[in-house]
């Protein structure tokens, strides 16, 4: 049963009472130490009394769910975002995406998808299932030129014994390969030589079926047989050239299983460091970029780097916290530009699982996509972290295929989704947003930063939030939001951004600006454009200030006086009952309060001890006391 102090001048201590000397003096003892900034200028965060966090360069990529203030402090994960469709590539900007133009329909009748696109003589072409056509840019129409004798995985051009040529492979026994020259793309030859994936070596066209048969042309339709993968029938996902450990360019076929590589003097295949457990989706439509290469698995990319010492990383987009739940997907394909590397994430995989529908390779049944529909979207890695570079919308059909080219005199990425072909136009050097007037930009984006978590035992307040914006205007405009303790679906909106310079937002509000509490919070950012397309409201940094306190202790000075017989207690007893309570293991209980509640009985610790007594036998004198809470 709790202790009760009934009179003025009395305490009770592990208890006992004693009689108080002096009144007792409580503190508040839990508080964070000030701030100390050593060897260089005081920044934002250096103020006393509150915390600041400030964004303005998001380079380091989309995939970080949570960050913590202490991660803060030490300057980890500052440009990262959670997720975000907006451009994030320029430090101290924040601009919506590229501009996505999305050609007319192929004219092909029922669900068919894009299957592979390719470009010759300065014209793209795409196969829509078995329909092989070609695409004018000035009239924006598709016109058949061929009828493939399958679906077709994937595309190429080459020049074999003086001639360019043009050639898509097609899945399936007996679906080959069908080609045509760069001079005459209405006169289209059906190959029957089984080709799921064709690559550009040596001078000669290579080509490699479902079984793991390789092999070659030296003239077009004359086909030579070479290795074959000691694999599983329906294995192989790619075919590919790339370095040997010597520097040698050489082929490599990409496999459900990992990365082999062709022996070429002794015609086999030899199995590289690039091994991998089982996985369906590994290694489709695997890329060289930049002297490595990228071998995706799922939502996981390898990044391989052939030589003496082969060296093997992930870097994927599944990396730290991955993507959101509706833009998980499979990596079905892999580009790369002269800034990215370029992967196309179909988020349809959760109906692809249910119904099997990647066949041959990866290309989806048409037939069932009629009712597999998500998020997909093109993902971009430049050497630091990954970006989205377009989207979907929410109910769509798959993503297919791509291309990265200079046709119709312009650099551009072409892709097929959603039984379309799209295109955005691609930079050849590295744009600064500043610097530009003709770039064209989507009509929205969205920017998350992560949850901001203070400490475990922290109250956190958050006080104001500064967004300095350029370009904007009535039509380019920035929304601020916020949401609280984890809850994605509940944003609270701040206000609407439609002047430059620095716009500040109280909390709760400017009227009663007393904060708002929180344990984690997350500031979301809507940008959209009006009419005219080359512009687009242009951030340029966030600021988030907030300040952190911890639960309130309490510590009491207490002055005891020991000189007299007191409760039935004599000087010596009291002093004996003091250290008692001093060199308790356990946390001691104290009170000077008649409180029927017992609010006010504190279990404390004995921090210090001093006073002054007589000597000998006399043990009367005065004890002060330091108590704390813990």
């Amino acid at each position: 049963m709790a202790v009760r102090v009934t009179k003025e001048d009395q305490v009770s201590l592990n208890g006992k009472f004693y009689k108080l000397a002096q009144a007792v003096s409580p503190a508040l003892i839990n508080q964070y130490a000030p701030k100390v900034v050593t060897g260089g200028d005081t920044t934002s965060d250096s103020q006393q009394r509150r915390s600041s966090l400030r964004w303005s360069d998001h380079r380091g990529g989309i995939g970080k769910d949570r960050i913590t203030d202490l991660e803060i402090s030490r300057g980890h994960h500052l440009d990262r975002s959670w997720y975000s469709n907006a451009w994030i590539r320029h430090s101290g900007h924040l601009t919506l995406p590229p501009l996505a133009t999305t050609t007319a329909a192929s004219g092909v009748s029922g669900v068919v998808q894009v299957g592979a696109i390719a470009e010759v003589n300065n014209t793209i072409f795409a196969s829509f299932g078995t329909s092989l056509r070609e695409y004018s840019y000035s009239a924006d129409t598709w016109t058949e030129r061929h009828t493939l004798p399958s679906t077709a995985n994937m595309a190429i051009t080459f020049r074999l014994a003086g001639t360019v040529y043009i050639a898509f492979a097609t899945s399936g026994t007996g679906g080959g390969y069908s080609y045509a020259a760069e001079g005459d793309t209405t006169s289209w030859t059906n190959d029957v030589k089984d080709a799921e994936y064709l690559a550009f070596w040596d001078d000669r066209l290579w080509g490699i079926d479902a079984t793991g048969q390789l092999w070659f042309a030296t003239a077009i339709g004359t086909e030579t047989n070479d290795a074959r993968l000691p694999t599983e029938d329906n294995n192989v996902t790619g075919l590919h050239v790339e370095r040997d450990s010597g520097g040698e360019p050489i082929l490599y076929a990409s496999t459900k299983t990992g990365l082999w590589a062709h022996d070429a003097a002794n015609a086999r295949f030899v199995k590289t460091e690039l091994d991998t457990p089982f996985h369906n989706d590994a290694g489709l439509l695997t890329k060289r970029w930049r002297g490595k290469t990228y071998f995706p698995a799922g939502l996981s990319i390898y990044e391989y780097a052939p030589g003496p010492t082969a060296t093997i990383s992930t870097m994927g987009p599944d990396r730290d916290d991955g993507l959101p739940s509706e833009r998980k997907g499979t990596i079905v394909g892999i580009d790369a530009s002269h800034n990215h590397l370029f992967a196309l994430v179909d988020s349809t995989s959760a109906a692809a699982e249910e119904f099997d529908m990647f066949v041959d390779g990866g290309i989806a049944d048409p037939e069932i996509m009629e009712t597999a529909v998500g998020v997909s979207g093109i993902l971009g890695w430049d050497g630091n972290g990954w970006g989205v570079i377009w989207e979907s919308g929410s109910s769509e059909e798959a993503i297919t295929s791509s291309l990265v080219s200079y046709a119709y005199s312009g650099y551009r990425f072409w892709w097929g989704q959603n039984r379309r072909v799209h295109y955005i136009t691609l930079p050849v050097d590295i744009i600064n947003p500043n610097e530009t007037s003709d770039f064209e930009y989507a009509a929205s984006a969205t920017h998350d930063f992560p949850w901001l978590m203070v400490g475990q035992e922290t109250n956190g307040l958050v006080l104001r939030l500064r967004v300095e914006v350029a370009n904007a205007s009535s039509n380019e405009t920035v929304q601020a939001q916020y949401a609280l303790d984890f809850d994605d679906s509940s944003f609270t909106t701040l206000g609407s951004i439609t002047s430059d310079g620095i716009t500040t937002y109280e909390f709760p509000d400017s009227t009663t600006p007393t904060g708002t509490a929180f344990r984690a919070i997350r500031i979301r950012l809507n940008l959209a454009r009006g009419s005219d397309v080359e512009n687009s409201p242009d951030v340029i940094a966030v600021n988030l200030e907030w300040r952190k306190k911890l639960p309130a202790q309490y510590g009491w000075s207490v002055m005891l006086d020991l000189t007299e017989t007191y409760s039935g207690r004599s000087p010596q007893q009291q002093r004996a009952d003091i250290v008692t309570a001093m060199e308790s293991n356990t946390l001691v209980e104290f009170t000077y309060r008649d409180d029927t509640g017992n609010d006010r009985n504190f279990y404390v610790d004995i921090v210090n001890m001093s006073g002054a007594e007589f000597t000998g036998h006399n043990e009367t004198g005065k004890v002060a006391l330091q108590l704390a809470e813990v």
